[in-house]
């Protein structure tokens, strides 16, 4: 890239930083003090500003650069990403967005815990969404440190290092002074700007197929070198029954993550009522899925307009698909208008990444403090103290982030949050439909489906392709690879389901009927609901 990408693109990037930094700095003189403040931002949102932060928490680095790359590399298989991840918020909209705003107050936690035995049951779910958020975390820094690579001519590692440290830092600073409040705004600010960018982007690849999308997918099949199988079904999952055992198992992930993912939760409590939540839902998905449509026409056009092989060259991974896009359709290298898009499209996407990792952070943060904290020292824990360890705990999570950011700097952001997908579905959302839906539901079925889901799929993806034996793996020299799959989903998740069941069966805890019967009418009509 030349001097003139750069300077752009840092200075678009240093304008949103520096907007960003203001809203925080703004927030943080008003009341950060109570926990219902730093963690639900006083429960002052509407339902409309609401959906536009959930859409800017949903539509993250995986979903612009992730996505569009893997359509670009491998055609209609990575249309998977994009279906899975927008029939997802079905699951969320009819089984869990009302349901949670009006059984829980902070986190998921709440929501189990309103009818069981606490103390295991905060710790164990603490743990799973602390997971979850790292592994979800690092797939942004993986984006960071692409996008940097790219913009600054791939200067090596210390390029890569230094974005993944910033964009750490960053997020530490906007959770740690702003909590929900600034994070909300934030998503708001970033939403605006990625939906603005894709749709610029993807009128100017129609204008550039003169609204031709046969023409568009013909000429995206001629370039990638597979023909017509780039826009058939098995280029990627079809090779043999390993590859589509895997393609099942992402699927089984994709869909049944979003449920269970803390930082979607953790949206629901900032609106004042069960509705608003419903509401804030369908704003959502009507954002999300105008999102996902144009980011199947981004693809198609990156490998239309700039070719696999140029991609490919870039980032193997696929990752830098939509800023050299963005370069070709202004004009190419050297030309203004190549300039300009290019770095706008750069500077949206280290927009969307701060964005997003900053809900991470404090959804993590806020069950390292309200859930693991709070239930080991309980009778000494008030709710400003409570704050305080959220604050230190975002701190703690951002190094942990950065560090598994470097090693799996050369995966795909999309196929990463597919983990993060995969695991979230088999630890949280198990014992979360058991505890709203199962009268019989006990403590210890509660801590098994939790850890009977977390613990395999951790165990399955260390023992994966991903982590080992394959080029592509994170320690690509050494090999004890045991399980074929690179999604855990389709093990994981029903193992998820069936040790809620054992835990429960073979427990000789009597289910509290009283304290269902509260927590059905509850969810149902939002009486008591905080």
């Amino acid at each position: 890239m030349t001097g003139n990408h750069q300077t752009l693109a840092l200075l678009l990037f240093s304008v949103f930083v520096a907007i960003t930094l203001g809203i925080t700095t703004w927030v943080s003189r008003s009341r950060q003090g109570s926990a219902e403040e730093f963690y639900a931002g006083g429960r002052l949102f509407s339902p409309m500003e609401n959906g536009f932060a959930i859409a800017g928490d949903y539509m993250s680095a995986a979903s612009f650069l992730g996505i569009s790359g893997l359509i670009c590399l491998v055609g209609y298989d990575g249309l998977l990403y994009s279906v899975g991840f927008l029939v997802a918020w079905l699951v969320v909209l009819f089984l869990v967005a009302e349901l949670v705003r009006n059984c829980g107050r902070f986190t998921l936690a709440d929501v189990i815990a309103a009818r069981m035995n606490e103390r295991p049951v905060r710790i164990a779910s603490g743990t799973a969404s602390v997971t979850v958020s790292v592994l979800y975390l690092v797939a942004q820094m993986v984006g960071a440190g692409s996008l940097v690579a790219l913009l600054l001519g791939d200067t090596g590692e210390a390029a890569r290092t230094g974005a993944v440290i910033g964009v750490g830092a960053l997020m530490v600073i906007y959770v740690s002074l702003g909590g929900m409040r600034a994070t909300t705004w934030i998503q708001i600010v970033k939403a605006v700007l990625l939906l603005g960018g894709t749709i610029v982007l993807t009128v100017l690849v129609l204008v550039r197929f003169h609204g031709d999308f046969d023409r568009l997918l013909r000429t995206a099949a001629e370039r990638s070198g597979h023909g017509a199988a780039f826009l058939a079904p098995g280029l990627k999952y079809g090779g043999d029954w390993i590859a589509r055992f895997d393609f099942m198992s992402l699927g089984l992930a994709l869909v049944l993550g979003t449920a269970g993912l803390p930082h979607i939760l953790s949206r629901f409590y900032t609106v004042p009522t069960a509705r608003a939540a419903r509401r804030s839902v369908v704003w959502s998905i009507g954002l999300i899925g105008g999102f996902y449509l144009m980011t199947i026409v981004l693809g198609f056009g990156a490998a239309a307009i700039v070719g696999p092989d140029a991609v490919r060259g870039s980032s193997a991974s696929g990752n830098t698909a939509v800023p050299l896009l963005a370069l070709d359709l202004g004009g190419g290298a050297g030309s203004t208008g190549g300039t300009v898009l290019f770095a706008i499209v750069a500077a949206v996407a280290f927009a969307t990444i701060l964005a997003v990792v900053a809900g991470i952070t404090l959804a993590s943060s806020a069950s390292v403090a309200h859930d693991l904290y709070a239930s080991l020292r309980r009778k000494h824990a008030a709710p400003r103290s409570e704050v305080t360890v959220a604050r230190i705990a975002a701190v703690g999570i951002g190094v942990v982030a950065i560090g598994l950011g470097l090693l799996a700097r050369d995966l795909n952001v999309a196929f990463l949050v597919g983990l993060a997908f995969a695991v979230a579905a088999s630890a949280n959302l198990p014992v979360l439909l058991y505890s709203l839906f199962w009268r019989g539901f006990t403590t210890r079925g509660a801590v098994w489906a939790v850890y009977g889901g977390l613990v395999p799929a951790l165990v399955l993806v260390a023992l994966s392709p991903v982590v080992s034996g394959s080029p592509q793996s994170i320690f690509p020299y050494v090999d004890f690879q045991v399980f074929p799959l690179q999604n855990p989903g389709l093990v994981s998740i029903p193992l998820g389901f069936l040790a809620g069941w054992l835990g429960t069966v073979t427990s000789a805890e009597v289910a509290d009927e009283a304290k269902h019967a509260e927590t059905e009418v509850r969810s149902l009509t939002g009486a008591g609901a905080v």
